[in-house]
């Protein structure tokens, strides 16, 4: 049986973009054939923190997946950065995955305890709340995408594949 998969992205927030490169990562893996894997693309999530906890949580009650990976895009960031967790007010949680071994040999990533203080943060930490009230140990992960170009594009796609790999190994 296929591991299932669950991805998400966000759409943009500002009139001038034209795409978020959330979303265009997730299109360039939506476009290989060859994946060992069952993934549900949700894409092009709303930029506000309730109407996306809504969807991705909906379809996590649904898929039951078995690993989890939301992305966001980091306009400011030239690698893929996984976050360790996210906070609301006080309260931070923080993903169950080792982050080093998961990112161990990439070239173009790096460990961020940075997720922002925009709806990336927001939703992540709706996600692994929900993770932890309904006990569940799904591995979940959140990755900021810098801006897609046809010079890193090559690279971003690797390293995704290899986080998600590993991911799904867990």
């Amino acid at each position: 049986m296929k591991k299932r998969i669950l991805l998400t992205s966000f759409d943009t927030w500002l009139s001038d973009q034209k795409s978020n490169s959330s979303d265009d990562l997730l299109a360039e893996v939506a476009r290989l054939n060859s994946l060992p894997y069952d993934l549900t693309l949700l894409r092009l999530l709303p930029v506000d923190v309730q109407r996306a906890r809504f969807r991705v949580i909906e379809k996590i009650h649904e898929l039951q997946p078995d690993c989890i990976i939301c992305c966001g895009m980091a306009r400011k960031r030239t690698l893929l950065s996984v976050e360790v967790g996210a906070s609301c007010g006080e309260n931070v949680l923080q993903t169950t995955v080792d982050l080093e071994q998961l990112v161990a040999g990439a070239r173009a990533v790096e460990i961020s305890h940075d997720c922002g203080k925009f709806v990336c943060e927001g939703l992540y930490y709706c996600v692994l709340d929900e993770l932890r009230q309904q006990q569940l140990t799904t591995p979940c992960i959140f990755v900021h995408v810098p801006i897609v170009t046809e010079e890193n594009l090559p690279l971003v796609v690797d390293d995704f594949l290899l986080i998600m790999h590993r991911l799904a190994l867990w």
